[in-house]
């Protein structure tokens, strides 16, 4: 029987709380710190490894965090998710994201129907509907080919998909993958459509419309927006236009749209990537078989988070150790630092993730939690944050906890040796470099040169970023996400912190205002 308590509830916890803290300029230091970079090293899918030797643990703070993993039950939270209980209990809804990529555990059936032959439908419906555009069976009006496709969609309709294409492009490019470029709309600000609708070849388009519940406002505003271009172009919007939807919206059977591809209630927007909102523009983009090889990466990975052992369980030791530096050690924030160009946007996707999952306040059951929940996630990839914040993670007043990414190759393979070195090798060096100086420091008479060192991080490390590799990247955050609610006994699956400006926000456009909101309305011309 599963119990679901608060974290401070936990003996373990307060084991932890009572440990002797690692100091770790010092377990850094020689030999020692040179052993301990071997040693404290988790397997990860797809030849990927989590390295957590410069983070503040030991072997004894290790001991006490599976003993936290044991007594909150993360394994067997995790089963009763992947197996179809009401984990979302904000929503009273499943949580099934996992099961697009792959089924861990019993069959789950939902709404009459086996939920995993639901998803891929979906999938199959897609890849069919992609290979007839590629081929040029689907036309625009004129019988010409579509080059690109364009999604627009906001928060989780966007960010990850933005992220997964954006992290794919290059290599698609080197490997002849790119079937049709790709582009995003998602602010409802005019300018952002304005600036995409003039960038891309209107004619040749295909917009795919994501929306949910086939109401969301920015989404059919900007709808509306290419409706209107389509048509100043001369084009029936009808013949370019697909959408992802629920069964159930307006969207869905709809005369004005190509096809519809259908998603459900149970896989939340930041969560739905491995789902048709990123399957349709990931595999129009790049042909359905990228999309599946980046779905059997994320597969991969969601089998090695059942692994009972912490320490061979990257992601529930991730996320314990963020459990750990967040309630134990104090620290509010999480850089997230990929050392890869091609992952510029992967830090825009992990905050939604994280901040939207597990910035809570009150527990599973609505009641206040005496402890501190989510973490703030902000990065940049390097080595241009190093030019940037990384002033204040070296010597600020505030200890911000590290997620560095890096691979050992580039995307494309050319490079050039420039003094000696190539720069793929100058920029794991620079990886390599931060990673010890952040953790080392330097002592100096001028203390405005000296660096205090202890601030943590880990790095993921692998060979090179594929779609399988990013996959196992995705599903290792959105599983030690997933772990950290499971400690924090938050729900991770609803996100009712962004409806209270939707209203106001609805109030406004109706004029039906008083007091500050309406004197805000009233400087915004509204």
């Amino acid at each position: 029987m599963i119990n679901w308590k608060n974290l401070d509830e936990l003996s373990s916890f307060k084991e932890l709380e009572s440990a002797e803290r690692v100091c770790l300029p010092e377990v850094m230091a020689g030999e020692g710190g040179a052993e301990r970079v071997k040693k404290y090293c988790a397997p990860m899918a797809e030849g990927l490894a989590y390295n957590y030797a410069a983070k503040s643990v030991d072997d004894s703070i290790l001991a006490s965090l599976a003993k936290l993993a044991d007594e909150a039950q993360l394994l067997d939270k995790f089963a009763a998710l992947y197996n179809g209980e009401v984990v979302n209990t904000g929503e009273k809804r499943l949580v099934l994201h996992q099961l697009c990529r792959g089924q861990l555990g019993d069959d789950v059936i939902a709404d009459g129907v086996n939920k995993r032959d639901f998803y891929v439908k979906q999938q199959t419906r897609i890849a069919a509907f992609a290979k007839k555009v590629h081929d040029g069976e689907i036309t625009n009006a004129a019988g010409e080919k579509f080059t690109t496709v364009v999604q627009i969609g906001i928060g989780g309709s966007d960010l990850g998909p933005r992220a997964i294409y954006i992290a794919l492009e290059n290599w698609a490019r080197k490997n002849n993958a790119l079937k049709m470029n790709a582009a995003f709309i998602s602010n409802v600000d005019p300018d952002d459509a304005a600036g995409v609708l003039n960038s891309i070849d209107v004619p040749h388009s295909l917009f795919v419309l994501v929306s949910k519940s086939g109401t969301t406002l920015e989404t059919l505003t900007n709808e509306s927006f290419v409706k209107n271009a389509l048509q100043e172009a001369g084009l029936d919007p009808a013949k370019h236009m697909v959408a992802v939807t629920s069964e159930t919206s307006p969207l869905a059977k709809n005369e004005g749209y190509l096809d519809a591809f259908y998603m459900d209630d149970y896989i939340g927007g930041r969560y739905s990537s491995s789902s048709a909102v990123g399957g349709a523009v990931l595999s129009l983009a790049f042909g359905p078989e990228v999309f599946a090889d980046f779905l059997a990466g994320a597969a991969e990975t969601d089998k090695l988070s059942k692994e009972k052992d912490l320490l061979k369980n990257a992601a529930m030791l991730d996320a314990l150790i963020g459990v750990y530096e967040r309630n134990i050690l104090g620290f509010e924030n999480t850089a997230v630092l990929p050392y890869s160009q091609a992952l510029s946007r992967f830090p825009a996707h992990l905050q939604q993730l994280d901040m939207e999952s597990n910035g809570k306040s009150v527990n599973r059951f609505g009641e206040p939690v005496d402890y501190k929940t989510g973490p703030i996630i902000f990065g940049e990839p390097g080595t241009n944050g190093q030019h940037s914040f990384y002033q204040l993670l070296h010597q600020g007043k505030d200890i911000v906890p590290m997620q560095f990414i890096g691979f050992r190759n580039s995307q494309i393979g050319t490079d050039v040796d420039i003094q000696g070195s190539t720069s793929q090798q100058k920029l794991c060096a620079n990886v390599a470099a931060q990673i010890v100086a952040f953790a080392s420091g330097k002592d100096d008479e001028n203390l405005n040169k000296k660096f205090d060192g202890g601030r943590p991080s880990s790095i993921i490390i692998g060979d090179k970023l594929t779609p399988r590799t990013l996959g196992a990247l995705l599903a290792h955050f959105e599983n030690k996400v997933m772990f950290q609610g499971f400690a924090w006994n938050v729900n991770s699956f609803d996100q009712e912190g962004v409806q209270l400006g939707k209203v106001l926000a609805k109030k406004v456009l109706a004029h039906d205002t008083d007091g500050a909101l309406a004197v805000y309305s009233d400087l915004l011309n509204i």
